[in-house]
């Protein structure tokens, strides 16, 4: 059977997305009386914090995403658009169109296009096949590999076995260069300079989805001369895109300036109409919006308004305010079933579904700022994400919870007057109401949470990701969130890190959760020769968790954004979260 464009995965799941949830896009579509784009002027972008990396290879830090489309080209990507679908559905950037998959699934042929350069030190100087393998080389490199590496490791065929052989490399420039130029990936061949040919290890169909990540950009030769995301490096960053730096200073400023090797003809998704980006960091929330409120620095790179702000500017009315979906779920309840406590209850089914009923899913949704900022979830994929259906396998009241139902559960488990459970919480932001109404909700239900504040750097980086903290019973659940690490065919990037145990212990899945019932789906859902087959092989995927009751889905949160007067045609760009900068324009 013929093999679809993938391309109609992307449709696929953003045609749920408007089912379910809409365009959540409030202020962008004032672009349409903005007037005719200009050239011309800074763009002031404002942050709190620096970016994690500036190499391609390592960057997966969402809000960084908006520099990397300043700087770096992808083989593939989205278009900037207010339309839910459109700026998930994938567009070609350096290749010449969305590449199919061969007959049986394992083979893809990109072509770069013509006119794409790098702006190295010695002039312009075409972008070809082999810095697209590059770049995949310098993905494990033994220095510090790139954190989503492990989605093309064991897919790419050979790719293992070189970086297994890479690993046994010294973390020092001349070696590393040697290695990447002296072996090569059997998996990916460039017969030319414009054609690449992957081969996969077993059918993938989101493998295109997944060369939209700047972890699969093609690296420069240059890239080799320094070690990765050194100071020396990010110095001297040779760009692809329309944009490059000029000026650097970690923690407090970020210039960048035209690539005048970028040829706009040879663009299709970036117009740069700005002749530069300036970001000053170390800027606190309210003093950023209060910027740009006053028209001194136009749109936030790691900022976002907070729940007073957002207040404040729908009662205003204000078009430079706008939401967006991003396919995750923000708040979800990890059941611990390796806890001692309660000599174990909570390894018993009934005990994890009285949960599923005592949530009430509509005050968290109201605590989180209502159902203009926030909506109720229900399985582990969010709106936006191909798989996700609009369900519920534990129905109580719309949301609102069933604390009779949870009652019935909790007696028929051997808990007939109820039980203690301990739950930490990030103590920052809203998180702590978050965690006192649930706290409130299980309470009708004869469940009683003791709360333990836990300082936001330590929840996830040594509290929930140590594991003698879930054997030990230092907690039994907790509320967690999980964003997709790519735009629209992204269900394996939600699914393997935190619903599959193979042997090895993974980060995020704090309970060594797995289904083999739900593995097998997941490799029929990748092997699906139609979106539309996938997509549903998705959803029985989220379905065979929840039946076996993991975690309490509770909901997902809207990206809020917010830009200065200034500012037009701020459209937003998926990959980021954020309106996309090389699109954007000034008016004064």
């Amino acid at each position: 059977m013929a093999r679809r464009r993938i391309l109609t995965a992307a449709a696929a799941a953003a045609a749920v997305l408007l089912i379910t949830s809409g365009c959540s896009t409030s202020g962008s579509d004032a672009a349409t009386s903005e007037g005719e784009p200009v050239k011309g002027g800074v763009l002031k972008v404002l942050a709190n914090g620096d970016v994690d990396h500036l190499d391609p290879q390592l960057v997966a830090y969402v809000p960084v995403y908006s520099f990397m489309r300043a700087m770096s080209r992808s083989l593939l990507s989205y278009a900037a658009s207010d339309d839910a679908e459109e700026r998930i559905t994938l567009q070609p950037d350096l290749a010449t169109e969305v590449p199919e998959p061969s007959a049986d699934g394992l083979k893809y042929t990109i072509t770069l296009r013509d006119g794409t350069t790098w702006g190295a030190p010695d002039g312009a100087r075409a972008i070809v096949s082999s810095d697209v393998e590059r770049g995949f080389k310098r993905l494990c490199n033994p220095l510090i590999s790139g954190a989503l590496s492990g989605y093309f490791i064991d897919l790419i065929e050979g790719m293992s076995a070189f970086c297994t052989d890479f690993s046994k490399i010294a973390p020092e420039v001349e070696p590393m260069k040697e290695f990447i130029e002296g072996n090569d990936i059997s998996g990916i061949a460039t017969p030319d300079d414009k054609t690449i040919e992957f081969t996969l290890t077993k059918p993938a169909s989101d493998f295109p989805f997944m060369l939209s990540l700047d972890a699969a950009d093609p690296a420069p030769v240059e890239a080799l001369e320094y070690l990765p995301d050194s100071p020396e490096y990010r110095k001297a960053f040779v760009s692809s895109g329309p944009y490059k730096v000029k000026e650097y200073s970690p923690d407090a400023k970020f210039v960048l300036e035209r690539n005048d090797a970028w040829d706009p003809k040879s663009d299709p998704l970036r117009k740069a109409y700005v002749d530069g980006i300036e970001m000053t960091m170390g800027v606190e929330g309210d003093a950023a919006m209060q910027q740009l409120q006053a028209g001194s620095a136009d749109v936030l790179f790691d900022l976002t308004p907070s729940p007073a702000n957002i207040t404040q500017l729908k009662a205003a009315n204000d078009k430079n305010f706008s939401t967006m979906t991003n396919g995750g779920v923000d708040q979800f309840m990890w059941i611990n079933t390796k806890s001692p406590n309660n000599d174990g209850a909570l390894t018993d089914l009934k005990v994890r579904q009285a949960l599923q009923y005592a949530v009430d899913k509509a005050a968290v949704v109201q605590t989180m700022g209502g159902k203009d900022l926030a909506g109720v979830t229900n399985g582990i994929f969010g709106p936006g994400i191909l798989g996700y259906e609009e369900y519920d396998p534990y129905p109580a009241n719309g949301g609102k919870g069933d604390p009779e139902k949870a009652k019935e559960l909790l007696a028929e488990a051997g808990f007939p007057d109820g039980i203690t459970l301990k739950m930490p919480y990030r103590n920052v932001g809203t998180q702590p109401d978050i965690a006192q109404t649930v706290q409130d909700s299980l309470k009708k239900a004869g469940i009683t949470l003791e709360l333990t504040p836990v300082p936001p750097t330590d929840y996830y980086a040594n509290f929930m990701t140590n594991v003698e903290n879930a054997t030990t019973g230092k907690w039994d659940v907790a509320l967690v969130g999980w964003s997709p690490d790519w735009q629209g065919g992204a269900a394996r990037s939600v699914f393997q890190p935190q619903f599959v145990f193979t042997g090895t212990a993974q980060a995020y899945n704090y309970v060594d959760y797995n289904s083999d019932k739900a593995n097998e789906l997941a490799e029929q859902a990748l092997a699906a020769s139609t979106a539309e087959e996938s997509g549903a092989l998705w959803h029985q995927v989220d379905e065979a968790v929840m039946t076996d009751s993991p975690i309490v889905s509770i909901a997902y949160r809207l990206k809020p954004n917010y830009h200065s007067s200034r500012v037009a045609g701020f459209t937003p760009y998926a990959q980021s979260q954020n309106g996309d900068w090389t699109n954007l324009w000034l008016t004064k």
